[in-house]
């Protein structure tokens, strides 16, 4: 059975969002904010739960107007993404750009679904509060589109203090790598990288556009003139 363009990206995206939202649920319905679980027992390894009002990596907006305007910001994204994702395709793309844009375009849905509903359909999770309920029948803890995003990936494999010679910074904690992150961020990372390293083609100067040919077109002609 042979699947076309539209369907294997549409796999790829299906298969990061489940991923995505299993780990995100099992978390926050197995763990009490703060709790850290060592990954096959390393010590730079950890699922750490955590969850941040803000974008990838913990980056936070202030406030809930702030809050607002990155949700309706990452659904404006995911709608232009999945527009130009169809021009692509029909421009003619290779499936090595189309699979970045995939990956890219299923982290943030990804973390949309935390920010559109999780304050719906989770109770609230805290430091020694028990777990988060799914569906509880005193409702959510936050409104519709006001959720927050669960982070979990925690990899300080770096934890050290500088030293004390080092001018400004001696004697400070350094860690490398400090952000938690999630399933979604890793996929919107690795989409965005494997554009940058290994489709650069994609980023040269089109050719001009003329009346027959749409700027997606000639820009995806002129890499494959090359």
């Amino acid at each position: 059975m042979k699947f076309s363009k539209e369907q294997k990206l549409l796999l790829i995206v299906l298969v990061v969002l489940f991923i995505d939202q299993a780990s995100k649920i099992w978390v926050k319905t197995h763990m009490q904010y703060g709790d850290q679980i060592s990954i096959f027992g390393l010590n730079w390894a950890f699922i750490h739960f955590v969850e941040n009002n803000g974008m990838a990596f913990g980056i936070t907006l202030g406030g809930k107007a702030g809050k607002l305007f990155l949700s309706l910001f990452r659904i404006g994204a995911v709608g232009f993404l999945i527009y130009y994702i169809r021009k692509l395709i029909q421009a003619g793309a290779g499936m090595g750009v189309l699979i970045c844009f995939a990956l890219i375009l299923a982290g943030a849905i990804g973390n949309i679904l935390d920010s559109a509903v999780y304050g719906l359909i989770f109770s609230e999770s805290s430091y020694h509060g028990g777990l988060a309920e799914l569906f509880p029948e005193e409702g959510g803890y936050a409104g519709l589109l006001h959720g927050k995003v669960v982070d979990m990936l925690y990899f300080p494999m770096i934890d050290t203090y500088l030293p004390e010679w080092l001018p400004i910074w001696g004697g400070d904690r350094f860690q490398f790598f400090k952000p938690v992150f999630n399933v979604a961020d890793s996929s919107i990372s690795v989409g965005i990288m494997s554009l940058l390293v290994f489709q650069r083609q994609f980023f040269k100067t089109p050719v001009p556009q003329t009346e027959e040919q749409p700027p997606i077109a000639a820009a995806v002609h002129s890499v494959e003139e090359e």
